[in-house]
């Protein structure tokens, strides 16, 4: 089972999960739990390998399906039926998964810095990465992916988040995860098919610069889709621009909310 850690209002209160990225823990939404848990149940959960959460858990052919099984496991030992999901970063791989193997468990989507293809620069710096992965010390990696994706000033605070973070990991574990982006590209293609009935909400930092075109495209084909671009912030929107984050956000879910109180 998952580390995780909640916050409660009442029974009847809706939930929202918060899934983080590669690298990451709970921790990464420390800027959205005060708002959060003053209108909704929250669950916070470490995915594996991360923060508090069990090392070692992985077995051969493990792939997406099984890290958001267990994030659904955890639903079920709180018995928690459905739940809006905010994902970041690789942690919307995860929620989309989910989204994928449970949609009944999912009332909506809220992809952070979301990935849903990756374009030749990002297929040659993971090229590089899986090259190099078992023998290059996986700090080293992570510290000079995390410039390339958050390369400004002002994304300084949500480098550093991030690469601290990243030191709770081992190298077995980083090597497990960079491993998934090999098959990612097909993969996150028949995701974006498959979970069109699920209302989600798109939010990108304006200076996501290697995500947002990917974002525009998959948006303008899917009417259940929504895009929201936040200023003066970058690929981690919910540290840059956290106040911003958490208004598009939460209004999204109210609007959401509202929709299943009183069905057209």
């Amino acid at each position: 089972m998952l580390h995780y850690k909640t916050y409660e209002l009442g029974a009847n209160v809706p939930w929202v999960t918060f899934v983080h990225g590669a690298g990451g823990s709970s921790s990464t939404w420390f800027k959205q739990i005060r708002a959060f848990r003053k209108e909704y149940n929250i669950l916070l959960v470490d995915l594996r390998g991360h923060g508090q959460s069990a090392r070692g858990l992985w077995e051969k052919g493990d792939s997406f399906a099984e890290i958001a099984k267990e994030v659904v496991d955890v639903l079920d030992e709180l018995k928690i039926e459905k739940t809006h999901i905010i994902g970041m970063s690789l942690g919307t791989i995860v929620a989309q998964t989910i989204a994928d193997h449970h949609p009944e468990r999912i009332t909506s989507l809220i992809l952070g810095g979301a990935i849903i293809r990756l374009d030749l620069r990002t297929k040659f710096l993971i090229w590089i990465g899986n090259a190099t992965k078992r023998f290059v010390p996986y700090m080293f990696l992570y510290k000079i992916f995390a410039y390339i994706i958050m390369p400004r000033k002002q994304h300084e605070e949500s480098r550093l988040a991030f690469v601290n973070q990243a030191k709770r990991m081992c190298q077995k574990e980083f090597v497990k995860w960079f491993s998934l982006t090999r098959l990612v590209n097909p993969y996150l293609a028949r995701l974006q098919v498959s979970t069109t009935e699920i209302p989600t909400l798109f939010l990108m930092g304006e200076e996501d610069y290697l995500f947002i075109p990917p974002i525009e495209e998959v948006v303008r084909k899917n009417k259940g889709f929504e895009f929201q671009k936040i200023k003066k912030s970058g690929h981690v929107c919910n540290i840059d621009q956290p106040d911003i984050f958490n208004e598009l956000s939460m209004a999204y879910i109210t609007k959401i909310e509202a929709c299943l109180e009183s069905p057209m």
